[in-house]
């Protein structure tokens, strides 16, 4: 389940979840953090949890580690029909959310050394939270909750446990599904994220820290919408970039990762997965989350349950954001777009003609509006989509057909 290579050098990869850059928003906020409750230091566990036994409580010992979606008519919602009509109290969004909002334990095989210098292998947990998607069993989460996991269990509100499967992970948005079998399965209503407005109401849900007695729930506004950030980066490498992110003031604790953030009519509208925990050094923040938006959530949910990876398109640059400022500093135009630093040999964009140096100024006839542009409008497109881009070289100015392909898989 580890990440795909992701390039070199300090330019970023014009394709979803490719190094890129950190994004001004990331730089800013230093102290990003995932928020599953993974061991530090070694405890030990007994025997993960199979159905019908009792739930999983997480070690005390435990430290911070910074398909069909949408139900459809006839599906088994997680408590009464949801109303279209005006929102819910928090305490009702809650009822009907909870139970579908499972806890999801890990066992990650470890080795330590002791005193004598031998080596030995132990067990150690890691909790984060996950929802149910769809009556057959389908768990949406993150797949940083599941990184390293050599078992999966799974508890519900109602005290039932599960061993689960893994349906597929990609590192690349940072999504995973995950299965159990049983009938009667509560399922979430998914929500349609680009209905969401700054100020709206939003609940988020999960076993923060880990805690015993049932998920955590937390209430608040959605802060900032489409936002860009970078995920921490660990042993497999940079982080991937996150687009679509839904900023809340709702309180996310680690445990939290993968668990649903929900509107006011009961509907998961995000995937909760990173918080801010300082500004700066020294400087912690406050109320600041960030949940993948179930609009780009979903699309990657449906790839996984169909195939058991999401395949994603891929162009083959590297490149720098020249927005603004940056463009005078970096002496390129005062055109916004994206500079290219790096054409890989034998890619869709070395086939077309691009060239370092190359400002991307439009993609399919739309402004390059950002960094995160390029990356979410290639995402819409599939493997074997022609994109046209309009690329300033030099005073001439042109527009260039690339034909994408699949991203090379490690």
């Amino acid at each position: 389940m580890g990440r795909p290579p992701k390039g070199v050098g300090p330019w970023p990869l014009a394709e979803g979840g490719d190094m890129r850059a950190k994004s001004l928003l990331t730089r800013m906020l230093g102290g990003l953090i995932l928020v599953s409750v993974a061991a530090c230091g070694v405890i030990s566990t007994p025997s993960g949890p199979s159905a019908n036994s009792s739930p999983p409580a997480a070690g005390s010992n435990s430290a911070n580690r910074a398909a069909p979606a949408a139900s459809q008519p006839g599906s088994e919602v997680a408590g009464a029909a949801i109303s279209s009509g005006g929102p819910l109290t928090v305490r009702e969004v809650a009822e009907r959310v909870k139970p579908a909002v499972t806890q999801i334990v890990t066992e990650i095989g470890v080795s330590r050394g002791n005193i004598l210098g031998r080596q030995s292998s132990q067990r150690a947990t890691g909790v984060g939270t996950g929802v149910i998607f769809d009556k057959s069993g389908y768990v949406l989460t993150n797949s940083h909750v599941l990184t390293g996991a050599q078992s999966i269990s799974v508890a519900l509100a109602d005290g039932r446990t599960f061993d689960a499967k893994l349906v597929g992970a990609d590192p690349d948005t940072d999504l995973a599904v995950i299965r159990i079998e049983s009938d009667n399965l509560p399922v979430a209503a998914l929500g349609d994220s680009s209905q969401l407005a700054v100020g709206d109401g939003v609940v988020a849900i999960g076993h923060a820290l880990g805690l015993p007695g049932g998920p955590t729930v937390t209430a608040g506004v959605a802060s900032a919408l489409d936002r860009t950030v970078t995920e921490p980066a660990d042993d497999s490498g940079p982080g991937s970039l996150l687009y679509d992110v839904i900023q809340t003031d709702a309180a996310i604790n680690p445990g939290n990762s993968g668990g649903p953030l929900a509107n006011m009519r009961g509907e998961v509208v995000g995937i909760n997965t990173l918080v801010a925990a300082q500004a700066e050094p020294g400087v912690p923040a406050q109320g600041i989350g960030f949940a993948i938006a179930i609009n780009t959530a979903k699309p990657i949910a449906d790839q996984i349950v169909a195939s058991g990876r999401a395949i994603h398109p891929y162009m083959g640059i590297l490149y720098q954001w020249t927005g603004g400022a940056q463009a005078r500093q970096l002496r390129v135009s005062e055109k916004q777009g994206v500079l290219v630093g790096q054409v890989e040999s034998g890619s869709p964009a070395n086939r077309a003609g691009i060239q370092p140096g190359d400002l991307i100024t439009q993609i399919d006839g739309q402004p390059i509006a950002d960094e995160a542009t390029l990356p979410k409008t290639i995402q819409r497109h599939k493997p074997g989509d022609t994109i046209e881009l309009t690329i300033a070289r030099g005073d001439q100015e042109r527009e260039v057909q690339v034909s994408l392909a699949e991203r090379p898989r490690s």
